[in-house]
């Protein structure tokens, strides 16, 4: 009876402090850790400890160095297979499911849907705690945290937590050295979008608008 669940997609135990919904109890137990502090799974290296068994798992991969999930394609390793699944859309970039209002495309449907909400204006989803509305279930989760304080996004190398995965994203920067965003007119390169266009805005005030225009315009 549990595993149906996972194709019915309901979610019969809510958490009483955030409302967040689970198909199984076991998972709702899980995610009340994350409210009263409960860490009961420790790390037999350093002693770290973490409310969920998956934290754990994560954190023990900054010890072995161990990436077991491989891209085929350009052959970037993971440790974990859900890093490797979003990773693969960078390769794949399908996106079947178009917005009839602005044309912006999305790879699920689920996602064109809580988008078309941008046009409307319309805000179902409000929060319990202070009445804010938000036009997407994924902004009242995210919002959610400012509440509970939960940082349920955590870097594989050095266990820093984060809010937003968004946040992790730029974090994990830090490590890789990576710096994808590129000045077209000085081939000087950032890691961060914000960067490159906090440079740009440099470039538009010592050389003046015109090249802040264009080079906005390639990015």
């Amino acid at each position: 009876m549990r595993h149906l669940l996972t194709h019915t997609k309901e979610k019969p135990y809510v958490c009483d402090t955030c409302y967040k919904g689970f198909s199984q109890k076991t998972h709702l137990s899980r995610h009340i850790w994350t409210h009263t502090k409960e860490k009961p799974h420790v790390c037999d290296i350093c002693s770290k400890s973490f409310s969920q068994k998956y934290h754990l798992r994560q954190h023990l991969a900054t010890h072995t160095k161990e990436k077991p999930y491989v891209c085929n394609i350009c052959n970037k390793a993971f440790p974990r297979k859900a890093t490797l699944r979003q990773h693969m859309l960078i390769h794949t970039e399908e996106k079947a499911h178009v917005c009839d209002v602005c044309s912006k495309a999305f790879s699920q449907q689920g996602n064109l849907m809580q988008h078309l909400l941008t046009h409307t204006n319309e805000k179902p989803h409000v929060c319990d705690i202070c009445s804010k509305g938000f036009s997407q279930k994924l902004h009242l989760r995210r919002h959610m945290l400012s509440h509970t304080k939960e940082k349920p996004h955590l870097c594989n190398l050095c266990s820093k937590e984060f809010t937003q995965k968004a946040h992790l994203r730029r974090h994990l920067a830090t490590h890789t050295k990576e710096k994808p965003y590129a000045c077209s007119k000085c081939n000087k390169n950032f890691s961060q979008k914000s960067d490159l266009r906090r440079h740009l805005y440099k470039r538009k005030v010592s050389c003046g608008p015109h090249v802040q225009e264009e080079a906005v315009e390639e990015d």
